[in-house]
């Protein structure tokens, strides 16, 4: 069985800094037929587990803390029996989110995850969130970024716990460095790729976002 890709999308909302915005998410699941891990747990349990199926869920591996991308990550954990793995950098937005509720684990830069036969790698990639990581998975040419670069950009970086210096560099030499054909699969919208991204650095870094 190969792996692949799997994808849903859940509707809520965003809430940091007093302010609340209503989004649209990506969850990916990556995995086979019998197991698999989740990127991302927002809004809806039930879409997630959908999207699951009866596969066994050998982790939840959490992009950051936002909540938007974390709501339901326990829930999500209670249901499958799956650790919520998250960057430590991360803890101060989890907790704003779950306070009396831990993640299941951390996340590390370099660390490696093992699905169904392929290799996730974690990479820190901070500036959206000071524990953002993106996991890039080779055998499926492809990373998964989180809301550090979307088709069109790097992530915000208005709010609290971000900086946009930090993100470019995150993105700049941690992910830019990937194979040009490498699909970025984002945390909200649309797919894209490195090669699409990488020649407008120069463009990001003169607006400022």
């Amino acid at each position: 069985m190969a792996a692949r890709v799997d994808h849903a999308v859940t509707s809520g909302t965003f809430s940091l800094d007093g302010q609340t915005f209503h989004v649209d998410n990506n969850v990916w699941v990556v995995g086979d037929d019998t197991e698999c891990v989740v990127v991302d747990a927002p809004h809806d349990v039930d879409a997630i587990l959908a999207a699951v199926g009866d596969r066994r869920v050998r982790a939840i591996l959490a992009t950051h803390a936002h909540d938007d991308h974390v709501r339901v990550a326990p829930a999500l954990a209670r249901a499958t029996g799956a650790p919520v793995l998250l960057h430590p950098a991360d803890r101060v937005l989890w907790d704003m989110v779950h306070p009396d509720e831990a993640p299941g684990g951390d996340l590390r830069d370099g660390q490696d995850v093992e699905v169904a036969g392929i290799t996730l790698t974690v990479l820190h990639t901070p500036g959206h969130s000071p524990g953002a990581c993106s996991f890039h998975a080779p055998a499926l040419g492809a990373v998964f970024t989180g809301d550090t670069l979307f088709a069109g950009g790097p992530g915000a970086t208005g709010r609290s716990y971000s900086d946009f210096g930090t993100i470019v560099a995150s993105i700049r030499d941690r992910l830019l460095t990937l194979a040009a054909q490498t699909v970025v699969h984002t945390g909200h919208g649309d797919s894209t790729t490195i090669g699409a991204e990488a020649p407008h650095l120069d463009e990001w870094l003169a607006r400022g976002h």
